[in-house]
């Protein structure tokens, strides 16, 4: 059977299941044993589509269909500590990966803004001062000095616990405004994303060509690897929210964007869990002068191995074991 036979000949079910799905999601009402034979056979349709090769589009929609009816099937109100495990374990690493095309876009709009002011205050210092006035740069220059009592804030900040508080304020409201400005057509992600990136790479290629290098790197290469992913993943869910609005589809914009924001959602979530282990990292390891930069490295780059790995294979095996039970009740 050819892709166009094939998609001919199962739309109707598709289309079937979307309305259901649509209803589901909008009224909170719908017919469970209709949604489960509706999600069984697009869950063989699927396993076709891939074993095929048949066109991405299709295996997209098919994926897209699977994933949102399989949440309606399985969703529970359970908000304990196995509902908190689950989101944290399988429903966000899922949830990343479901927007890994809206990840990339929001990842590149961060990376390339970030290394290209990161080079251009490398190559002259003096570039910092179109982001920031003199007094600023004068800080970051005592917070990062071989004389500061404590790297990343200044000599009259409080106690870590103090900062502690601060890191999650600052954090979360970067997180926050990266998501909720997706409301203004992703625009305002992208805007919020881009100028993160030009201003923390400003930052950093003036203090490396100031000779604060290892101060610097060394304070922040642990809790980036949570902060940093945080700030991309907030900016991924909030291009979601924007393209909902743009492309509602056979949606109303209202209804798209409500829908939108229930899948992204997951990802906020994971974005303020992300941040909160940045600022604690943050203000306990990373300022610490008595941690020598070589544990600090060592254990910077072991915590980004440890992110990536996460959102990249967490919660598959779990996937991949229903997938096969399915396939063994579907032979049985």
């Amino acid at each position: 059977m050819t892709p166009l036979d094939f998609e001919a000949a199962y739309a109707p079910l598709w289309t079937e299941l979307e309305a259901v799905i649509r209803v589901a999601e909008t009224k909170r009402k719908f017919d469970g044993a209709r949604l489960a034979t509706l999600y069984r056979r697009v869950c063989e349709h699927l396993a076709l589509a891939q074993a095929r090769a048949y066109p991405i589009h299709l295996t997209q929609r098919l994926e897209s269909l699977t994933q949102s009816a399989h949440r309606l099937i399985y969703r529970q109100h359970d908000y304990g500590l196995a509902r908190f495990a689950r989101l944290a374990l399988v429903d966000f690493p899922e949830a990343v990966r479901a927007h890994r095309v809206y990840l990339l876009v929001s990842a590149l709009m961060f990376v390339l803004p970030l290394l290209a002011a990161g080079w251009a205050a490398y190559r002259d210092p003096g570039f910092i001062l179109h982001l920031l006035d003199a007094s600023a740069v004068q800080q970051f220059d005592s917070m990062y000095s071989d004389s500061a009592e404590s790297l990343g804030r200044t000599r009259s900040a409080g106690d870590d616990w103090q900062m502690f508080g601060f890191y999650i304020m600052h954090n979360i409201g970067i997180g926050f405004r990266c998501f909720a400005a997706g409301i203004f057509a992703g625009v305002g992600s992208a805007a919020v994303v881009v100028f993160n990136g030009v201003q923390i790479g400003a930052v950093g290629g003036y203090l490396i060509a100031a000779g604060h290098a290892e101060n610097f790197c060394s304070f922040v290469i642990t809790h980036s690897a949570f902060e940093l992913t945080a700030i991309v993943l907030a900016g991924a869910a909030g291009l979601r929210l924007g393209y909902a609005w743009v492309a509602p589809g056979r949606y109303t914009r209202l209804e798209s964007l409500r829908l939108a924001a229930r899948h992204a959602v997951v990802i906020v979530y994971g974005v303020i869990g992300l941040l909160l282990v940045a600022a604690a990292i943050e203000a306990f390891w990373s300022s610490a002068r008595w941690i020598a930069p070589a544990v600090k490295y060592g254990v910077g780059g072991a915590c980004w191995v440890l992110v990536l790995a996460y959102l990249g294979w967490q919660g598959r095996p779990r996937a991949a074991a229903a997938a096969a039970a399915k396939a063994e009740d579907r032979a049985g």
